[in-house]
């Protein structure tokens, strides 16, 4: 048993490390990036009229005249105990990132929940009848979908649903309080663009991974045994297709979270990506950073999860030579 689980045990391992080691990275660059963007931060809070000493005393107050690796290292330690500092609009940063996050969460959530199924079903549907209509017409439909930029996908749903049917609100305005039916509701618009950015992959990508294994010696020895298509590919291929077809949902889930700022600035959606647009407005930096850090982390993790699938997933990691 332990000869089997140590070369995935290992390599698991060296992924988180390396997960870890990307993350730390990105870290370093968000926060260095944002430090040398053109232009005082003090003055920007204070306006053109503030003084000279005005601002040298508010740069102080923020810890800006900190040189900017004391400044990240002290940021880096805070945030990973979930402190991610104070805003200069004065409030805690996670009060104001933390309602975002979790709306973000929610419509991600609900969303994950309609694709995946849904995914798996259409790609195991065109890889069951493959090169016939329903396959032509997903494949044709999927690659239409995949070569709209999501903006412009966002805007066409908004203009048949909203504009021209009056379905559904364009502005997805959500608040605390409000019902979850009603939530919903608002949600239906940036719920559906969503469902169509990501369905186009995870269903591509979904055939592929099943029409690889259905060439495999022991698809074709089930064939001859005379077992029913549908059961091969259920049975037989979509088992060992599990791997290849987890790691592409992680990568989605990924995007659900760290991908969705133009989803949520066309919608008025009032998640993180949100957030972060109106933090960049009015340049206030540890928002804007605490954001870039979700994003990264939620990315990274994802990308972790997949890769760390694809290895538990394989079956010849259980026979080292």
């Amino acid at each position: 048993m332990t000869s089997r689980s140590h070369p995935i045990l290992s390599m698991v391992t060296s992924r988180i490390g390396l997960g870890l080691l990307s993350l730390l990275i990105v870290s370093l660059v968000i926060f260095s990036a944002v430090s040398f963007l053109p232009g005082s931060y003090a003055s920007a809070i204070l306006g053109q009229n503030a003084t000279p000493e005005a601002v040298a005393a508010m740069e102080q107050k923020l810890g800006l005249n900190r040189p900017w690796f004391l400044r990240y290292v002290a940021w880096l330690g805070a945030a990973a105990t979930g402190d991610m500092g104070m805003s200069f609009a004065g409030r805690p940063v996670m009060t104001v990132v933390g309602p975002r996050l979790k709306n973000t969460i929610l419509l991600a959530s609900i969303t994950a929940v309609i694709a995946v199924p849904l995914a798996i079903t259409l790609g195991v549907l065109c890889a069951r009848f493959r090169g016939r209509f329903i396959d032509k017409f997903l494949s044709t439909t999927t690659l239409a979908s995949i070569s709209l930029p999501e903006f412009l996908v966002a805007y066409i749903v908004m203009m048949v649903l909203a504009v021209k049917l009056q379905l559904f609100p364009s502005m997805a305005g959500i608040r605390n309080g409000m019902d979850f039916a009603d939530q919903l509701y608002r949600m239906v618009l940036p719920i559906l663009t969503l469902l169509l950015v990501i369905l186009a992959h995870m269903v591509r990508n979904t055939r592929a991974a099943i029409l690889s294994v259905m060439a495999s010696p022991y698809i074709e020895m089930a064939r001859l045994k005379g077992e029913p298509e549908g059961r091969v590919v259920l049975r037989q291929a979509l088992p060992n297709a599990i791997g290849p077809i987890a790691s592409v949902v992680a990568l989605n889930l990924a995007y659900l979270i760290s991908g969705v700022v133009v989803i949520e600035v066309v919608f008025v959606y009032p998640g993180i990506g949100q957030a972060m647009i109106d933090a960049v407005r009015n340049r206030d930096v540890p928002v804007i950073q605490a954001c870039a850090l979700i994003f990264a982390t939620a990315y990274i993790g994802f990308n972790l999860i997949a890769d760390v699938i694809s290895i538990v997933s394989n079956p010849r990691l259980l026979h080292p030579r």
